[in-house]
Order: structure tokens, then sequence, then C-alpha cells
């Protein structure tokens, strides 16, 4: 039979329940859509005790916006979660540059272990910020 996992954690909005007043929880692959963005979105040595953590993504978002700057953020992607997020096992990874909007397009696809859900998906725009 089967096992089945399930995943919890705190919502990055910090609200209270309506109710309960307890900090509101999401649950199961919006728990690890909410974790896989934030860890992507943080800076090598932002987080303290723990300056490993994180990404050189802001990094890349100011380099030229090209396909080759798209196969580094792909490899980035990739090499990130592989390392630090041991819920989920990446099965694609897309980067495409958007020189309208100035910044790149990504889309990630991962299946969660443990569990014998569908392929997940991540849709994303990354741009540098001022």
């Amino acid at each position: 039979m089967p096992t089945f996992r399930t995943f919890k954690d705190l919502s990055v909005t910090f609200k209270p329940h309506p109710v309960t007043g307890d900090l509101i929880t999401i649950k199961d692959e919006a728990a690890i859509k909410q974790a896989v963005v934030n860890l992507l979105l943080t800076n090598k040595g932002e987080r303290f005790f723990n300056s490993g953590i994180g990404s050189d993504i802001p990094r890349l978002l100011f380099e030229p916006l090209d396909y080759g700057t798209a196969s580094l953020l792909q490899n980035e992607i990739r090499t990130v979660l592989g390392r630090y997020e041991p819920r989920i096992r990446v099965t694609d990874v897309d980067a495409l540059p958007d020189e309208v909007n100035n910044g790149f397009e990504v889309e990630i696809v991962f299946e969660i272990i443990g569990r014998e859900d569908r392929p997940v998906n991540i849709n994303f725009f990354l741009e540098g910020s001022r």
C-alpha cells in the first residue's frame, strides 16, 4: 500500500485565522510551492545562521537578457532545489528571456516525493529590481 505524506507550513502572509486567531497554515502542494519560490528568491548569505542557503538568481538577473543567461538560471534552479528541497524531484526547468518585459518567464515542473500525485507546475516571472 502506498504511503501518503502530508506537508504543512505557515503562510508567509502571517495573517491570523478569522475564527481561531491562529496563524494560517498552508498544506501539501501549496506549502511546497511557497517554499520553492522563497528558496529561489533568497540571496545567498541572507539567512542568519545558515548563510549557504539561497541562490545566485538575483545576481543573474543583471546579466544580459539572452538564452545563455536563461541556461544559467535553469542550472541554478536545478542545483538549489536539488540541494535544499528534499521533498521534491525536479523533472523540468524552463527559462525564456522576455525582452518586452525585461525578465525571464520561468516554469518548474516537479514531483512530490512520497506521494503519487500528478506533477506540479510553478510559473513565475523573474526580473531585476532597481
